[in-house]
């Protein structure tokens, strides 16, 4: 019997009746499920680095764009606010497009 301990998508359970299995599962807290959501991002992040192929790394953006609602809703705030965080933050110290990697900053 494997022991997940983790936190899944709304409709694992769904899936997992439908195969014809039972489980056990709980309601986090607030607290908790903050935290859970942390631990998940690492997850996805890691699987979005050993993705093998564009469309692998796709789902796996995926799953982490999902993460980011829900933290945002953690934090009491839309999508759109974060957006807009972002897209401020883009206008004043640019965004990854150009490639630019800093190498070393020499104090003179």
């Amino acid at each position: 019997m494997p022991i997940y301990n983790k936190l899944v998508r709304d409709k694992i359970p769904q899936v997992i009746e439908k195969v014809g299995k039972t489980f056990t599962v709980r309601t986090l807290s607030n607290e908790e499920y903050r935290q859970e959501l942390r631990k998940k991002a690492f997850e996805e992040l890691e699987e979005y680095v050993r993705a093998e192929d564009d469309a692998a790394a796709i789902e796996e953006l995926a799953d982490l764009l999902e993460i980011v609602h829900a933290l945002a809703q953690c934090h009491g705030v839309t999508i759109d606010q974060v957006e807009a965080v972002r897209a401020e933050k883009a206008e004043k110290r640019g965004g990854f497009q150009e490639k630019i990697f800093l190498i070393e900053v020499h104090d003179e």
